[in-house]
Parts: structure tokens; C-alpha cells; sequence
């Protein structure tokens, strides 16, 4: 049987939780990364050298590495974060293998590939844009209508979001990750930050055209429910999170949206939301433990499995 071709779309915790679930699934699997870090070791790097920030690519190359002793310890000598009271302080040294072979080759996905084969990771991973990439919100704050520029920025920003965009306005997509969109039998959004893992790829006009005409199958993974003060957008529903997306990409179908059981018993009109949009809730246990703020990588697997009909790789 042809194992299905899967991508997905994120940046950090969120879409490394999603990848560990699917590589056990299939062999063909496409991780699409968010290129607007301005945060840590990423932004530090990025503000010197002027490349994309390493660090949610990283994240992806070490959760798909292979499953064996030379996979997971070179995973874990990836994710190495340096301790000094120097410059090299708090920078995985991950990050400084990428930048380094971005400033050899000056080619960004050659040199993602080259780590990739060093991990021998299940599948591929790609940036989502060759360039590196701003986030503007558009806030209603305490002090009045305001514009917020950068990731970080934007994540502390308290206030009513009104509108999301990037900087540069309209930034050329990946040809490689375009292709793999086209070619795709899945596509997965989330979970992660809304505004900086899930929303760039809604903002990239090219991307999001390419995700409108494909005939795969979408899949989006909702957030956990967090405490008001620890990410953007927290304490909002998870409506307003769909609600926001299509704000951005009004023309988007998805045939499964997946909700942690817990996190919608105050949200009857989600289900009606979802199958407007001609797909199907499906409501599962998903977090690690109750009242967890991130995704089990187990269940959210199975879950993934029944959408999917598919068995466990052996």
C-alpha cells in the first residue's frame, strides 16, 4: 500500500507534537515551518546575519530524526543549548549548524536537507518562505487602535487583535513546499501558537492559494485551552481562532477540525461552524494529562489513524 502523502503546516512545539503523532503513520510527510521568529537564539542570529530564523526548523528536523541510537543522539545533540556568560549563550547548537551551512552555501534548503540526512529524519522538512518574515498586528488596546510589529511583540500584546499581516506584504512560498501542497493526500494546521506557528501560512498569499486548490484532505488540531496570561490569544475560544483564520483565508474547507473534549463544552455552535465549512468535529481526549496545556503525541496519533484509516508503520 502507498503510504499517504501528509503535510504539515506550523512552527515550534506545537507542529513537532504533530509530526512525532503522523511519522508513525507514513514515511511521505512534509513539514512546512514558519519563518517569523524574532525571539532567543533565532532573532539573535537572525538580526546578525540577515538569514531565516533557525530555530522552528530545528525543532522539526529533531522531532522527525530516526527512531535509532544515531537518529535520537544526534536529535539530541541538535537541540544542545550552550550555558556561558558569553555570546554563545542560549543558542542550541542546532541553530548554529543551520546558519552555518546557510552561510557557506547560501542555498536555506540544501542546507535543511543536509541536517536532514545527518538525522536520517522520516520525511522532509522547508521553510515556508526563502526570506525572513515579520508579523503586524492590528490592536485595539487601553490606549487605542495600535500597530505591533514582530512575533514576540505581538505575542505580548494585551488587547483586542483586529488584523494579522506580513512583512514583506507578499513574499514568494517555497517552490519545493508548494509542490509537496499539490501533491499532497493531507494537510494539517496546528496546533501551536495562533498568530506566529498557525497563521503565517494563512498570510503567505502564494501558500494559501496553493492549500485552496489542493485536492487533499485538511485536518485542523485546535489549541488546548490555556491561562489568560500565557500565550496570545489565550482565553479566547476556539471559535475565534476558526473565526480568525477565515477572517484572513475566507475561501478555506476543511473536512476535520479535531477539539480536546475538554476544551468545548461551552462551544455548541463550534460543530455548526466546522461543517459550514463542509468538514467534520471530532472531539477526542488529546491532552497529555487533564488540564494539560499541550498535546499527548499518543492520542492525538490515534486520532490521527482513525481520520486517516491507517495502521501504525512497523
Amino acid at each position: 500500500m502507498t503510504p499517504p502523502r501528509v503535510v504539515c503546516l506550523g512552527g515550534g512545539h506545537g507542529l513537532a507534537v504533530t509530526l512525532k503523532a503522523m511519522r508513525a503513520l507514513t514515511t511521505e510527510l512534509t513539514a512546512i515551518v514558519t519563518v517569523a521568529d524574532n525571539g532567543g537564539s533565532s532573532g539573535r542570529l537572525r538580526e546578525e546575519f540577515s538569514f531565516m530564523p533557525p530555530g522552528d526548523l530545528r525543532m522539526a528536523l529533531a522531532a522527525l530524526c530516526s527512531d535509532d541510537e544515531w537518529g535520537r543522539g544526534w536529535a539530541e545533540v541538535l537541540q544542545y543549548r550552550f550555558t556561558t556568560d558569553g555570546a554563545l549563550n542560549g543558542h542550541p547548537l542546532g541553530n548554529l549548524l543551520l546558519m552555518a551551512l546557510w552561510d557557506k552555501d547560501g542555498d536555506p534548503v540544501a542546507g535543511v536537507d543536509q541536517v536532514g540526512r545527518l538525522l536520517r529524519i522520516v520525511g522532509r522538512v522547508l521553510p515556508m518562505s526563502l526570506q525572513p518574515l515579520d508579523i503586524e498586528g492590528t490592536f485595539n488596546t487601553a490606549y487605542g487602535r495600535t500597530i505591533i510589529r514582530g512575533q514576540v511583540e505581538v505575542a505580548t500584546t494585551r488587547g483586542r487583535i483586529e488584523s494579522l499581516r506580513l512583512i514583506p506584504e507578499n513574499p514568494a512560498a517555497t517552490s519545493e513546499a508548494l509542490d509537496a501542497i499539490a501533491q499532497a493526500d493531507w494537510i494539517t494546521f496546528g496546533p501551536g501558537s495562533w498568530f506566529s506557528s498557525v497563521m503565517p501560512h494563512v498570510l503567505l498569499r502564494e501558500q494559501a492559494k496553493a492549500i485552496s486548490k489542493s485536492a487533499a484532505k485538511k485536518i485542523m488540531i485546535f489549541n488546548l485551552p490555556e491561562p489568560e496570561a500565557a500565550d496570545e490569544f489565550a482565553g479566547s475560544s476556539l471559535g475565534d481562532h476558526l473565526s480568525f483564520v477565515l477572517r484572513h483565508m475566507p475561501d478555506l474547507r476543511i473536512d476535520y477540525a479535531i477539539a480536546d473534549s475538554g476544551s468545548i463544552q461551552a462551544e455548541p455552535q463550534l460543530k455548526a461552524m466546522v461543517e459550514g465549512l463542509g468538514g467534520q468535529l471530532v472531539v477526542a481526549d488529546v491532552a497529555q494529562a487533564p488540564a494539560a496545556y499541550h498535546h499527548s503525541v499518543e492520542k492525538l496519533r490515534s486520532v490521527f489513524a482513525h481520520i486517516m484509516g491507517i495502521s501504525l508503520l512497523r
